[in-house]
């Protein structure tokens, strides 16, 4: 027979400053499972197996396995709690792992996985799997290794072709992407907003952190609408359209090429600033035909 079964404790921890944090705060996480909830009490560990989630204020986490693993509050060891105290009074959840179809979200974010963990010490939740996705109102990160958000900074670090889409189409890909977000509004949050469609893009509802800074590392990629940019690292500021790229610098714009050590690209208007290397000029390839958007020679800067 299938059952719900629910289940309320609480943990305690320092308060975080952005929404993905709020399981972190002091408070209950309820936990139903359409299958079966297990206590293991000798192992300090609850278990939600089936269409398990676990809610906190505006978080919620889904997926078909949980495990919650507590401890004595405050560290008292083992021995110094009575063994008929249960997941709740004096515990506090540490860590929590989710296994299968995961899905994080809250009022205006959303996680996606085959497997998370969310380190309540560390405050870092990190996600593993196929088609990891971090979706934000304004923007898409998408990893193959791993994905982890560290929602006290607000920053998130992907890792392995990572690669970041913002709403209106411009596209940062590297081996390893550092965002870096402005701080969601603390207003508390009255109830978790209904389940989005699974594979939803970046227009979720709600307005919450936005994309302050991308840094980029190891082959690096920008994408325009006019050309395609490769670098060795770089730094892209949404706010104000700039993109840095360094070493090895290559633009192609058709059967255009140019190179060179450094290029700025204004990802708004789609031009292009190349700075030559020293003691070496600017190269390029420039077919006739394809010339008319080229950076000019103002453009061009040692």
């Amino acid at each position: 027979m299938i059952r719900c079964i629910a289940l309320a404790f609480c943990i305690v921890a320092g308060v975080a400053s952005a929404q993905m944090a709020e399981l972190s705060q002091g408070g209950p996480i309820d936990v139903t499972a359409r299958d079966r909830i297990e206590w293991h009490q000798n192992d300090q560990l609850v278990i939600a197996r089936g269409a398990a989630r676990a809610v906190r204020g505006g978080v919620t986490i889904d997926a078909n396995l949980l495990l919650a693993r507590y401890r004595p509050r405050g560290g008292a060891p083992p021995e110094a709690r009575p063994p008929s105290e249960g997941p709740g009074g004096a515990s506090e959840i540490w860590r929590l792992e989710a296994e299968g179809n995961v899905v994080i979200t809250t009022a205006t974010d959303r996680g996606e996985a085959d497997h998370a963990v969310y380190d309540l010490d560390e405050a870092v939740i990190v996600l593993r799997g196929r088609k990891l996705r971090l979706t934000s109102p304004d923007n898409v990160l998408t990893a193959r290794d791993s994905v982890e958000y560290w929602p006290q900074k607000p920053m998130a670090v992907a890792r392995g072709d990572a690669v970041v889409v913002t709403k209106d189409g411009k596209r940062v890909r590297a081996d390893v992407l550092v965002a870096y977000f402005r701080e969601a509004p603390t207003e508390p949050v009255a109830a978790p907003r209904p389940q989005p469609t699974r594979g939803a893009g970046a227009g979720a509802p709600g307005q919450g952190s936005n994309l302050e800074k991308v840094e980029a590392y190891g082959r690096v990629e920008i994408r325009t609408a006019e050309e395609v940019i490769r670098g060795d690292g770089g730094v892209y500021t949404p706010p104000n359209g700039l993109a840095r790229l360094l070493g090895n610098v290559r633009i192609v714009r058709g059967d255009n090429v140019l190179t060179g050590c450094e290029v700025i690209v204004n990802m708004d208007t789609g031009i292009s600033r190349l700075i030559a290397c020293p003691n070496e000029p600017v190269r390029g390839v420039i077919v006739p035909s394809q010339n008319q958007n080229l950076p000019g020679p103002g453009a061009l800067a040692r």
